[in-house]
């Protein structure tokens, strides 16, 4: 058999080969070749009937960077496994979450995952180890020990020894706090009894380049020497403009729109006071809102000092018995140390309602925007960290119509063509009233935020002694509609290129 002609790349893999097949990876590492080379070499090879490639899929395992120590401390819902059985098998709610934060676990992530597993499981106001729970104590989970082999370099599932992998996967998803899994293909490269024959005859090397030097001119070596063709049909790279970030985009459009509408644009802290993250806002001091599952606490500072003495013993009032506002209260002992926590703002409520306590009388419209923070579960529609757009308007002849006509005048300028409201409870408006639009990609009305009359037991402690307007609406849920986006992780997990490929006029 004749031999065959090759370029230089290929000769250098077909050789590579000859000893047995060989990976792709390994090609690259040995050889020196770019692996998009020696992916030509294969695809032309495998063409030609002289060399085989065969593709094999594999799950990927990248750990955390604090893997190690996590895995050292125990993982929160084993740790809490270790709780329940130290204390019987069963703990009452209030007792689990502060034996749960006295030893630094995450009682969303036990919950989250502790019962997914089935370890622990949520009675009537209390949390119990199930048997599962108890049979675990004394040996890791299939996820864990293979972790452990992670660590030890053993990234991919096919890997592990001794290990569920199907079952150590599937309690993976989700945790990229934990580690990241990816799918890999692994693609082995072998000579067909074709190509080890042609090698066998003989293999004539051609010299392919790109470009002809001048040197290659002079000394005639350009007789010898094959220019690679060009595919002009392949696509070119795309170039794009630097643009802002897409979320940005809309805060700004969100800014330009309230100050058309003749509002003044208002700022407070991230981390606030729970007086006026709460407290000023007549949110009762056991409200479940305030537990640590929902609010994200400081360590340090972990107090801070209350505003004017005057309008603390205001609101105070308002909650134990009403006060001067016409009401019952909430009917309980207020209590200042809980004022004095300091929280990580969980709306921006806190910055419209320190604008109102500034400048309590009409006429007065603000608005702010800005971050704010809840111990919420990721999902489509959900991030544990935010912006909001939070409003108020105060009017001596201001009604519920007003604040509907106002959010859907905004709405409009945000480019949709109607909003829907439906009632709605919180503790500080009545009426209430959450604003609605609807999500073609999943088929369903998506709540956008709350909105309502602040009550007398807010307003009043404050000197404001007319209606009050007040809204907080979602600014990633806006973003995620208006720019077609079917899951708000997008926005900020979706890397580069989709921020690139989001239209600039939509």
């Amino acid at each position: 058999m004749a031999g065959v002609v090759l370029t230089e790349a290929a000769a250098t893999v077909w050789r590579a080969l000859e000893a047995g097949p060989r990976e792709v990876g390994s090609l690259v590492a040995s050889t020196g070749l770019d692996q998009s080379r020696v992916m030509v070499v294969a695809t032309e090879g495998e063409a030609g009937g002289f060399l085989h490639v065969v593709a094999r899929p594999r799950d990927e395992v990248e750990p955390a960077e604090d893997l190690a120590a996590q895995l050292a401390l125990g993982l929160p819902e084993r740790r809490a496994a270790r709780l329940l059985a130290d204390a019987g098998g069963a703990l009452a709610m209030a007792d689990f979450v502060a034996a749960a934060r006295d030893a630094d676990v995450a009682v969303n992530e036990v919950f989250r995952f502790g019962t997914a597993r089935g370890w622990v499981q949520r009675g009537k106001g209390e949390v119990v180890l199930t048997d599962a729970g108890r049979a675990a104590l004394d040996a890791p989970a299939a996820d864990e020990a293979a972790l452990a082999q992670v660590l030890a370099g053993q990234r991919f599932a096919d890997e592990w020894a001794g290990v569920d992998a199907a079952e150590a996967l599937r309690l993976l998803q989700g945790r990229a706090g934990l580690a990241k899994l990816r799918k890999r293909t692994e693609r082995v490269l072998a000579l067909t009894n074709a190509g080890a024959a042609a090698l066998a005859a003989g293999v004539t090397v051609k010299r392919e380049q790109n470009a002809l030097s001048q040197e290659d001119l002079r000394s005639g070596a350009w007789r010898d020497i094959t220019l690679r063709p060009y595919d002009v049909t392949l696509p070119a790279a795309t170039v794009r403009p630097a643009r802002l970030h897409p979320v940005r985009r809309i805060i700004e459009q969100a800014r330009q729109a309230f100050l058309e509408l003749g509002f003044e644009e208002v700022a407070s802290p991230a981390v606030e006071s729970a007086f006026w993250n709460f407290d000023a806002l007549f949110q009762p001091q056991d409200h479940p809102a305030r537990d640590m599952q929902d609010t994200f606490y400081m360590a340090e500072p972990a107090r801070t000092t209350l505003p004017d003495p005057a309008i603390v013993q205001a609101v105070r009032g308002a909650h134990e018995d009403g006060g001067d506002t016409g009401s019952t209260g909430w009917g309980y002992t207020w209590r200042p140390e809980r004022a004095e926590a300091v929280v990580l703002r969980t709306h921006t409520t806190a910055a419209t309602i320190r604008a109102l306590a500034r400048k309590p009388n009409p006429p007065h419209k603000a608005f702010c925007v800005g971050w704010t923070h809840r111990n919420e579960t990721l999902s489509f529609k959900h991030l544990p960290v935010f912006h909001q757009i939070d409003g108020i308007i105060i009017d001596e002849h201001a009604n519920l119509a007003t604040l509907l006509g106002t959010l859907d005048a905004f709405y409009r300028k945000m480019g949709f063509s109607g909003v829907r409201f439906k009632p709605a409870f919180y503790p500080y408006t009545e009426p209430s009233v959450d604003v609605m639009v609807y999500m073609e990609s999943r088929g369903k009305w998506i709540e956008m935020g709350g909105s309502g009359i602040f009550r007398p037991e807010v307003t009043e402690p404050l000197g404001c002694k007319h209606p009050v307007l007040a809204w907080g609406l979602g600014v990633e849920r806006l973003a995620m509609l208006r720019l077609g986006f079917p899951d708000i992780r997008e926005l900020y997990q979706g890397g580069l290129d989709t921020v690139e490929g989001v239209p600039l006029c939509r």
